[in-house]
């Protein structure tokens, strides 16, 4: 549809498009599902911790060890907060961007899991179960860290993102561009 203004060429009239969202590409899926798996991994490792460090505490028999269990919570809170990838902690722990330093702290967590067995069987067995499980998402962000996917992960967002802020931007160009011709025709 062309439009011609009084003295002027005639101007393509565009019809407002109807942008279906981009869906995120399946390596940023991928990605999101084994960070929420690892998410997972990291609460059972501090619900593990949480338990022992109770049970020392209660039977006064191993000081050291609930200390130790304490700060096992608290580092596996810290792994957990770190896979939502909140930008306050991202920003604040500049490490964390780079997935083999993540991976190294996984396993980190997966050790002092697994340090100091205690309890009776299934209690063992839990702490195995949490130990080797967060260990191996450690040690497969520790290569995918070495692979350079957290990068590619990251820059295949920004790109997104910049593409999702134009879409907006467009669209709001068509906006201002309707409410001006519907002015210019009052």
């Amino acid at each position: 549809m062309l439009r011609s203004v009084e003295g002027e060429e005639s101007v393509p009239i565009l019809p407002p498009s109807n942008r279906v969202r981009a869906r995120p590409g399946p390596l940023v899926v991928a990605c999101k599902t084994f960070g929420f798996f690892t998410s997972l991994a990291a609460i059972l490792c501090l619900v593990v911790n949480v338990l022992s460090a109770i049970k020392s505490f209660r039977h006064l028999s191993g000081i050291f060890d609930g200390i130790f269990r304490c700060y096992a919570v608290l580092i596996s809170c810290f792994v957990v907060l770190a896979e939502t990838e909140w930008s306050f902690i991202m920003r604040s722990f500049k490490a964390l961007e780079y997935w083999a330093c993540r991976g190294m702290l996984q396993i980190f967590v997966a050790i002092m899991t697994r340090a100091f067995p205690s309890g009776g069987r299934t209690e063992f067995i839990l702490q195995n179960v949490a130990c080797f499980v967060l260990m191996a998402c450690g040690a497969v962000y520790v290569v995918s860290g070495l692979l350079c996917i957290g990068y590619m992960k990251r820059a295949l967002e920004r790109r997104e993102s910049l593409r999702e802020q134009a879409n907006k931007d467009l669209e709001d160009l068509e906006r201002r561009r309707e409410e001006l011709e519907h002015q210019l025709q009052s």
